[in-house]
C-alpha cells in the first residue's frame, strides 16, 4: 500500500518537476552557455531557483493531495490513521468523537503542509517582470 502511493505520487511529481524546468525560457540556458557555465551549474544557479519558485504551488497541491490519499490506504492494509480509527471505534463504541479527532488531525496535517507551501512561496518570491 504505502509503495504503490509512493510510486505513484513519485511519478506525478516528476511530472512537476519537469514541466518546471521545461517552462524555463531557452534563453537562460543560452545566457549561462555564453558565459561559459556547464550543465551542472546552469541547471544549479540558473535553471533549478527559477524552476522551484514555479512549481511549488503544484507541488504543495501534490502533496496535500497525498495527504489525503493515504487515509485509503488504511484500506488496502496499512496501519495508518483512519484504519486505527476505525479499529478504535469498533472498540469502543464511540464513532463521534474519534472520527472528530481523527478529521482534525487531518486537518491540523493539511494545514501545517499548507503553512510550509505559502512560507516558501513568500521567501522564494521575486520580482518575475524584471
Amino acid at each position: 500500500g504505502v509503495i504503490a502511493l509512493a510510486l505513484s505520487d513519485s511519478a506525478f511529481q516528476a511530472e512537476i518537476f519537469r514541466a518546471g524546468i521545461q517552462s524555463i525560457d531557452k534563453g537562460q540556458y543560452e545566457a549561462s552557455h555564453t558565459i561559459s557555465l556547464s550543465y551542472t551549474d546552469t541547471m544549479r544557479f540558473v535553471i533549478l531557483p527559477q524552476a522551484i519558485r514555479r512549481i511549488l504551488p503544484a507541488l504543495g497541491n501534490q502533496l496535500v493531495y497525498m495527504l489525503k490519499m493515504s487515509s485509503l490506504v488504511s484500506v488496502i492494509g496499512m496501519q495508518e490513521l483512519t484504519r486505527k480509527a476505525n479499529e478504535l471505534v469498533v472498540t469502543e463504541y464511540r464513532p463521534l468523537e474519534i472520527y472528530t479527532v481523527l478529521v482534525l488531525e487531518y486537518l491540523v496535517l493539511i494545514l501545517a503542509v499548507s503553512a510550509c507551501v505559502r512560507w516558501l512561496e513568500r521567501r522564494l518570491k521575486t520580482n518575475e517582470n524584471i
